[in-house]
Formats: C-alpha cells, sequence, structure tokens
C-alpha cells in the first residue's frame, strides 16, 4: 500500500509525482493493525505485489492515475465524457430533480438561462428555476411579482439581483452572465431581460468552479430540497414555466438566437 495523498486534506494541495510515493507492506493475517512495516524486509514481494498491482490497474483503466481533487466533480475540467454535451440544452416545465451531471456545464464561463413563463392576474411570485440549495447554488424567481437572481457561493454569501415587475401573460425572462475569464472561478456581471428589455444588472464577485453539491439538483417551476436564498417565499412557482433553455458561450449574449414556443413545440414533438 502507499498514501499519496491525505484525504482530509483539500484544496492547493501541493502533491508528489506518483513514481516518488513510498509504498508499505504489512501482513495483515497476523497484524491486522498494520503495526509493522515489512517493505525494507520482504523487498521481493513488495516488487511482486506492486506489479500485480499495475496489471490490474491496466485490465481496469484505472490509468492514468488522475490526483486532482475538487477539480474532477467537473466532466469538462477532468476530461471525461459527460451525459450532456454541447452548447444549449432545451428543459421543459416540471423537471425536476436533474443532477449537476445530466445538464450542460456552464461553469467557468458566459451563459444564460432563458424561461417562458405564464404568470397569473394576481402577479409572479415563486421559483422559476434553481440549481443547488443552501450550500451553494443559483436561482431565478418572482417575489412579490418582481423578476430577481440569486447567487450562493459555498454557503457564504448570497448576492441577489433585483429586476423589475413580470405583468400578467406570457412572458420571456432571461439571466445572462458574462463571466470574467481568465481562470475558474471568477466573477462576472448579471444582466436581467424582460421580453428581451433589460430590466436589472449586478455582480457576482465569485463563483463555485467544480460542482454546487452532490445531492442538490436541478428543478424547474419548483425548488425541491433546501433553498439556494431565503430570499423568496415559496419555493414553487405560481403560474406556469412552459420551457427553460440554458446557453453558454457566445449563444449566452445573442437575443436573436431564441427559438419562439411555436417552434420549441414542434422540438418536443418530433423527440416523442
Amino acid at each position: 500500500m502507499t498514501r499519496h495523498r491525505t484525504p482530509w486534506k483539500t484544496g492547493a494541495v501541493q502533491l508528489p509525482p506518483f513514481d516518488h510515493d513510498v509504498w508499505e507492506l504489512y501482513d495483515t493475517n497476523n497484524d491486522w493493525s498494520q503495526a509493522r512495516d515489512l517493505a525494507q524486509e520482504q523487498p521481493e514481494k513488495l516488487k511482486e505485489l506492486q506489479r500485480l498491482w499495475l496489471i490490474e490497474a491496466t485490465k481496469y483503466n484505472v490509468l492514468p492515475l488522475d490526483d486532482r481533487f475538487a477539480e474532477r466533480a467537473n466532466a469538462t475540467l477532468a476530461g471525461r465524457p459527460q451525459l450532456a454535451k454541447g452548447k444549449r440544452q432545451l428543459l421543459f416545465g416540471g423537471m425536476g430533480r436533474l443532477s449537476e451531471g445530466s445538464i450542460i456545464d456552464y461553469k467557468n464561463a458566459s451563459h444564460a438561462i432563458t424561461a417562458e413563463l405564464e404568470v397569473p392576474a394576481k402577479g409572479a411570485d415563486g421559483v422559476i428555476v434553481a440549481v443547488g440549495g443552501s450550500i451553494g447554488g443559483w436561482a431565478l424567481y418572482a417575489k412579490a411579482g418582481q423578476l430577481r437572481y440569486a447567487y450562493n457561493f459555498f454557503g457564504l454569501t448570497n448576492t441577489i439581483v433585483e429586476g423589475q415587475a413580470i405583468p400578467p401573460g406570457l412572458h420571456q425572462v432571461r439571466v445572462e452572465f458574462a463571466y470574467d475569464g481568465n481562470g475558474i472561478a471568477k466573477g462576472g456581471g448579471l444582466s436581467l431581460y424582460l421580453d428581451g428589455n433589460k430590466v436589472g444588472e449586478g455582480r457576482i464577485d465569485q463563483t463555485e468552479p467544480f460542482v454546487f453539491t452532490a445531492d442538490e439538483t436541478l428543478d424547474i417551476g419548483f425548488e425541491s430540497g433546501s433553498c439556494v436564498s431565503t430570499d423568496y417565499s415559496s419555493n414553487r412557482f405560481n403560474g406556469e414555466v412552459n420551457w427553460v433553455q440554458i446557453d453558454v458561450g457566445e449563444d449566452a449574449n445573442d437575443l436573436d438566437h431564441f427559438l419562439n414556443h411555436q417552434e420549441r413545440l414542434k422540438i418536443a414533438m418530433a423527440l416523442h
């Protein structure tokens, strides 16, 4: 056995090359507490077991070894396949409990979230779309009729950007995030739109680069689990959320890329 890293030491930890790791050898039939290291006494046995480990690691595609920690939670940064690919994803009202691995990766990049709403006569209220929960995430929602966006950074800070009131009827709301760039976990400017018109703006100073949480999810028209922010009074939208679209990169600041509602219905019918 060898201990390449101490599991509870996270963050920017400087790790040695794998070739510098010190291997230990224990007779667990007689030394179950692993108190006596036999590596120096039985070097040939140690080499035999090291070779066996390498054979099994090759057999089961363990190699190459990856000693990164938090980065491995993000498929893009880790360089592994992911369920949802591309720069655009269309989701529909009522969808929920979607893990972060089942939506396209928009972190560390400029992106936009667009939603089509049917607002009741009494005005909009509640969660339109949310990702994550109390320990990190974001939510696009309405409070007392007003469009709002909240970004929760690891439960440490909660930034709220306010827009304008959403009138009753069919409307399109959108949040655009312009990423600062030059690395991961940077901040950026945020703008809120109502039917293509800017109605609010603010700034997110720092973003979470890898994953918000292992068990909180993306929900449309409601929020399951813990709430991203204590600012909204209801975790369920009081009207209808017809669809939500996520755009990453160039599409995130191009309103002309929107498909109208009829085109979206055609796409949905074709998929079924």
